[in-house]
């Protein structure tokens, strides 16, 4: 099984470029997973996409992945690098789906994860510290990212949260939670 590393934060944070170097430091040939799609009517979205473009380099191959993310993952070869970014607008491409489809869908996500040879670098938005949507649309995109984040942090060997221009080990820094429904008890070593 690969190394699984989870990168969130809020917007504009550094989540993308953290992820980067963490990818060339890997050694390994890198595999840009890109789940968002321009629009050139839409000119901020755009220059978004020229950025990241510009600033990865030239010998990474580049992957468009709007949806089928688990079998982009399955199909990597164990010596390289997958950066997926981002789980946000992955989640966003995917907000019409059902309650049922979309459980259908992280939980073959997450299979997929765990069983890849690769190592995966996963950027990930923080958007559930802010007021709560008033509308059903914003609440579910919200909640299922939220839910996502959670899950995906749980098999990851490290998750990073990078805001106000710094970069902490969540990793080291932090407990895991247990997992839901689970009534055994944990304790927090104070040492």
């Amino acid at each position: 099984m690969g190394k699984i590393i989870l990168v969130t934060g809020p917007a504009r944070s550094g989540k993308s470029e953290w992820a980067e170097s963490l990818a060339m430091q890997s050694g390994k040939p890198v595999v840009y997973v890109a789940t968002a799609t321009d629009n050139p009517d839409d000119q901020e979205w755009h220059q978004r996409i020229l950025e990241h473009q510009q600033r990865r380099p030239q010998d990474w191959v580049t992957l468009s992945v709007p949806v089928e993310l688990s079998a982009t993952l399955a199909d990597a070869k164990p010596s390289t690098c997958l950066l997926v970014d981002s789980l946000g607008t992955w989640v966003a491409n995917l907000l019409e789906e059902d309650e049922y489809s979309w459980e259908n869908i992280v939980a073959e996500l997450l299979e997929t994860v765990d069983l890849v040879a690769a190592d995966m670098l996963f950027v990930a938005e923080e958007v559930g510290w802010g007021v709560i949507p008033a509308y059903p649309l914003g609440r579910a995109f919200r909640d299922r990212l939220g839910s996502l984040v959670r899950q995906l942090g749980v098999l990851s060997n490290t998750v990073y949260l990078v805001t106000g221009g710094h970069v902490l080990n969540l990793s080291r820094l932090g407990y895991p939670l247990p997992n839901r429904g689970d009534s055994g008890t944990f304790s927090i070593d104070s040492n």
